[in-house]
């Protein structure tokens, strides 16, 4: 089923994204919501085994990227599929306004920064792709500059995969109608409200625009070595097990190995 999911989500190389053909409540991937939760707690768990296998191989990592519009649910996704991950070898960086050190340097250099190091599983809540698009919505930077920055990233991700780096990207495709409920939510819940940004609605007035960014960062940085996949983000429970099980497959792809030791166990007796 993982891999039917892996595909029935991808961007594939090359094809022209028009979003709007991709629908946000889109659950028949997963007929039972039940059997969906139970599953994707079972890939939670077996995810860990995977990690630990990684992390004691120590020879290449992964790398999970989480982009989508406020209140996608980028944490919720962390909190449903890596939980139980032991903390050891995974790290969660969260990409968003650039400080003025980040600011002196080329845009990916942050980026770059955050990479997990081999035998880890590193995390991008938000990424380097905020800089083509809000770099491209609220034009931060010239036109020419954002128009290069596609082949930089594509670069930038090829010399990562190159060296041992799987990229798993997920998209997660939001309503606007469905936003709209999370954002009064956590208006109307007090234990959420430092949740809200009140600059949240101002990207919401620019929604369209945003969208447009999107379908034009999916169609040129979905690449062979690391495509995006979109993933239908209205239903958490859904949103949750697809990621869960694509990560999972990912690492059974992957088959990292516990190492054998140079040493011979029968030489050695504890007393």
């Amino acid at each position: 089923m993982a891999t039917t999911l892996a595909e029935r989500f991808r961007i594939e190389p090359g094809k022209r994204v028009n979003l709007a053909e991709h629908d946000p409540a889109d659950a028949s991937a997963f007929p039972d919501r039940r059997e969906a939760e139970r599953q994707r707690k079972a890939d939670a768990k077996i995810i860990n085994e995977w990690q630990d296998r990684l992390y004691a191989e120590g020879k290449r990592a992964l790398l999970v990227i989480l982009q989508g519009t406020d209140t996608a649910g980028k944490d919720g996704t962390i909190r449903n599929v890596f939980n139980d991950t032991g903390p050891l070898g995974v790290t969660v960086t969260a990409l968003r306004r650039p400080s003025e050190e980040e600011l002196a340097h080329d845009f990916l250099w942050r980026a770059h920064l955050a990479c997990p190091q081999r035998g880890s599983i590193g995390i991008f809540n938000r990424s380097h792709y905020e800089d083509v698009l809000v770099g491209r919505v609220r034009k931060l930077a010239p036109p020419a500059e954002i128009d290069a920055r596609y082949e930089q990233i594509n670069a930038f991700e090829s010399m990562l995969a190159e060296n041992g780096t799987t990229i798993l990207k997920f998209m997660l495709h939001i309503s606007r109608k469905e936003q709209g409920e999370r954002l009064q939510d956590r208006l109307d819940k007090p234990e959420s409200r430092w949740k809200f940004d009140p600059r949240d609605l101002e990207d919401r007035k620019l929604w369209d625009v945003y969208q447009s960014a999107y379908e034009v960062m999916l169609t040129r940085c979905s690449t062979p070595w690391a495509p995006w996949h979109v993933i239908p983000a209205d239903r958490k429970w859904a949103r949750n097990a697809a990621i869960a099980a694509i990560v999972r497959h990912t690492l059974e792809a992957m088959n990292p190995q516990y190492p054998e030791p140079d040493w011979d166990p029968q030489d050695f007796k504890v007393e």
